[in-house]
């Protein structure tokens, strides 16, 4: 499967709102589900900060950077805010292209450090992250009750100034 990688686009937004849509569940997020007035992109994320994977034209993946704090002492920092990859493309290398461009764009943009966070139940995803270079640096433990179960939220992080292999 042949996997492009781009900056997200304006026009990507219904394609961006429905894979958010099918994507989302209790396993990926504390948030509530996104509701029929929900858009992807509005005051906070901007195509500019969102990357898309492509196949075949058509949008599967995507990831979503932002600042990790607005604090002028935390600007080496940014974070994945959000990344979600279609089911019918997932184990076929798309997460991982989008964990690598994420990477390559934090550094482009002058980053020393990435970093994310993850449902402690979400193994698959841990995983992902894992095999990308992101190691736990923190657990917070029953942060958040989903489903009727405490359930922690694991802080990872990639060192950006490491070598890239």
């Amino acid at each position: 499967m042949a996997v492009e990688i781009r900056p997200a686009r304006v026009t990507d937004e219904d394609a961006l709102a429905a894979l958010d849509r099918a994507t989302w569940s209790t396993l990926t997020s504390p948030a509530p589900p996104p509701g029929a007035e929900w858009t992807f992109f509005d005051l906070k994320t901007v195509p500019a900060d969102v990357l898309v994977a492509l196949v075949e034209r058509a949008v599967v993946g995507y990831v979503r950077l932002a600042r990790a704090t607005p604090l002028a002492a935390s600007e080496h920092v940014l974070t994945i805010n959000g990344v979600a990859v279609d089911a019918a493309a997932r184990r076929q290398g798309v997460g991982g292209a989008l964990l690598a461009a994420a990477a390559s764009e934090a550094r482009r943009r002058g980053a020393r450090r990435l970093t994310l966070r993850v449902l402690g139940e979400n193994a698959a995803a841990r995983a992902l992250y894992e095999s990308a270079g992101f190691v736990v640096e923190g657990v917070q433990r029953g942060e958040f009750l989903l489903d009727g179960a405490y359930v922690d939220d694991i802080l990872m992080a990639l060192d950006l100034t490491a070598a890239v292999s």
